[in-house]
């Protein structure tokens, strides 16, 4: 199943010393064959967040898009546009979304399972019940 990679996977990858940089690059190395994600949201998330002035090793938002640029070109990527909406009625139980962090995880995992894929985050605490016909395999929390 190709997996929707969050913007805090994004970020794992191409920072080097991020925490977690070894257990995601170990994860794709596992399930690339499968294939992978990007979509507007986690693509700008993670040029947003790895270039502010604030983070850790902040990288300009230039060379960072040329660095995500560059890993998209490979050939088990696919671009996946932002094509639903969470007001649709039926599709998103809003009394199951208990924080409003969870808002953009459980639309990103809603867009995963819309293309045939799985969400693949750092995060915690997503309610997959919140998306009607989410099942556990569209919701991988890397850990």
């Amino acid at each position: 199943m190709r997996a929707l990679l969050d913007i805090n996977v994004l970020i794992a990858l191409l920072d080097g010393g991020h925490i977690h940089h070894g257990l995601v690059t170990g994860w794709i190395a596992n399930n690339i064959d499968s294939g992978w994600a990007s979509s507007p949201i986690t693509q700008n998330g993670c040029i947003q967040i790895l270039s502010q002035p604030g983070y850790p090793n902040p990288v300009p938002a230039a060379r960072v898009a040329d660095r995500l640029a560059e890993a998209t070109r490979h050939p088990s990527h696919v671009f996946w546009a932002d094509s639903i909406s969470l007001l649709h009625p039926g599709f998103l139980m809003w009394n199951r979304v208990l924080s409003s962090r969870h808002v953009t995880d459980v639309y990103l995992l809603a867009l995963g399972i819309q293309n045939g894929g799985c969400f693949v985050t750092l995060d915690r605490g997503i309610p997959i019940d919140a998306i009607a016909g989410a099942r556990p395999e569209h919701l991988v929390m890397l850990s």
